[in-house]
């Protein structure tokens, strides 16, 4: 019941629109955490590993932790799966991957929904339920991004709308949470989004072809003609007309399926070996700077809520503190949320400045450095006014991540990007162990903890710095060749005799010109 890759390229417009609101109801929802965290606690989960009087904000520590590990294994699995999804995608295509995607963030609501009802007993799959969303998420994310080879021209313009979807899906919690705090019960709000995404599975398993959706360059448009003839006849006398019929029947398939073009050669970039790609030294240092800037917006998103209530109590257990911090918290938990819709025009623009400005791979890569301290410094100072500022740099982090994707050999990028995602996770875990620290030895305040991000996050100048320094060398070695082309040219222009294939002429230096004034022929 699939359709064709013609049927699919006609509705590619439809399936634009839907994947991007696809991507803003279900794709990283867990970038919202801080409005989620709020609800399972009002909600009970794990509220039965504290010990003591404790009221219906103010949770343990125990609590905190183990809703922050939950939240530290829906994460990585949002950035890890992409290596092995990188794999499937290439070889079955994006329909099975997103049909999977969908099926288990439906099954991640459901379970949240069922949890609800019992939470003393049940909570536990809270751990399984975020991990079903985020990998469902990244499902639904990552073959959105083969879309935009659908349009063409304005390829770039679909893909950064589809990067800014998922990264403004942050949004969706703190949406959720202002339902949840209209009197509208959290089982009821995540059966309908369960049901929400059956409709993406529908969505997909109606309209998403079985081939992968091949790009500009490599698509082959063909129309079939196929001609017949409708014979009539008059009734009055009896004569048979025969008129001539044409229909056209268009298709839409890879380049690389006919050998249309048997002298072509492979580009360059193809030649491209696998390890020699993964061990040069700027997918290395770009390493350096993913995986810090992964724990840095990881770490802020996980530990907000705690942060924004140690600005405003700074340890203090009084009751009027609490209950400010509280509202605090719920302010600046759906103030995230909201200036997460900025990827909306983040992405875009940084594609566009990149296109049209960024042209060195130093330059991006030297402002995704200087941005990097800039939000540690910010988040660094005491006073909820600067909360402001960091939350709207984690909206240039959201797609500034994707800048340096584009510089990868075109054979191996899905390899790896995957590789680099999965890495960065992996370092990303950290952050539970910091935010432990947090908790316990720092007693609620992040501020060491900042500061020393902050230092690591210096980091982020050693790839601009060693693509300045390997810059310099091609601009000297290029001199060098073009040096050695000219002397090339000079002895060959003055060489005295050359073979023909009429005989043999005899020119001075002026032949390169066309121009032979002494020519003598043998």
């Amino acid at each position: 019941m699939a359709p064709s890759l013609a049927q699919a390229y006609r509705r590619r417009w439809w399936m634009a629109v839907t994947s991007i609101m696809e991507n803003l109801l279900c794709s990283a929802v867990l970038l919202g955490w801080g409005s989620l965290l709020i609800m399972l606690k009002n909600e009970g989960f794990y509220s039965h590993v504290c010990t003591g009087n404790v009221t219906e904000w103010a949770s343990c520590v125990e609590q905190e932790e183990i809703l922050n590990l939950g939240f530290t294994i829906g994460s990585f699995l949002l950035s890890a799966a992409t290596f092995p999804l990188g794999i499937l995608m290439d070889k079955f295509g994006p329909r099975p991957l997103r049909l999977i995607g969908s099926s288990c963030f439906a099954a991640s609501c459901a379970m949240m929904a069922t949890a609800a009802y019992k939470p003393e007993v049940l909570s536990i799959l809270i751990f399984l339920a975020v991990s079903f969303n985020g990998f469902g998420g990244i499902c639904l994310t990552f073959t959105s991004l083969t879309l935009p080879n659908m349009f063409g021209n304005i390829r770039s313009t679909i893909l950064s709308l589809m990067i800014g979807s998922y990264a403004s899906s942050a949004v969706t919690f703190p949406g959720v949470k202002l339902i949840y705090d209209a009197g509208v019960p959290f089982t009821i709000i995540m059966w309908s989004w369960s049901g929400v995404a059956c409709l993406v599975f529908v969505n997909c398993f109606l309209n998403w072809p079985l081939e992968s959706f091949p790009a500009p360059e490599d698509m082959r448009y063909t129309k079939k003609v196929k001609m017949s003839s409708i014979v009539t006849k008059d009734t009055n006398t009896g004569d048979m007309y025969v008129t001539p019929v044409t229909t056209f029947e268009e298709t839409v398939g890879s380049s690389s399926s006919a050998p249309d073009c048997p002298y072509a050669q492979s580009s360059p970039q193809s030649a491209v070996p696998l390890c020699r790609s993964i061990c040069s030294p700027i997918l290395l240092w770009s390493l350096i700077t993913m995986a810090m800037t992964q724990l840095r917006i990881i770490f802020f998103m996980g530990a907000m809520n705690k942060m924004i209530e140690f600005l405003v109590t700074h340890g203090d257990t009084s009751e009027v503190l609490k209950k400010e911090a509280e509202t605090q918290v719920s302010f600046y938990s759906s103030v995230f949320g909201a200036m997460q819709l900025l990827c909306l025009v983040t992405c875009p623009l940084i594609g566009y400045i990149m296109d049209w400005r960024m042209k060195e791979c130093e330059e991006e890569n030297a402002s995704t450095g200087t941005f990097l301290p800039y939000f540690a410094v910010t988040l660094s100072q005491k006073g909820n006014d600067y909360i402001w500022i960091a939350v709207l740099y984690s909206t240039g982090f959201d797609g500034g991540c994707f800048a340096r994707a584009h510089r990868y050999p075109a054979n191996h990028f899905g390899t790896l990007t995957g590789m680099q995602s999965m890495i960065s996770a992996a370092f990303a875990l950290l952050q539970q162990p910091l935010f432990i620290l947090m908790l316990g030895t720092l007693k609620g305040d992040p501020y060491w903890i900042n500061f020393g991000l902050l230092i690591f996050s210096l980091a982020g100048f050693l790839l601009p710095g060693y693509l300045f320094y390997h810059r310099r060398n091609l601009i000297k070695a290029k001199a060098r060749n073009d040096a050695n082309a000219l002397d090339q040219s000079a002895q060959q222009d003055n060489r005295p005799l050359h073979q023909s294939g009429n005989g043999k002429t005899r020119t001075n230096g002026n032949a390169a010109n066309g121009y032979m004034p002494n020519q003598e022929v043998i």
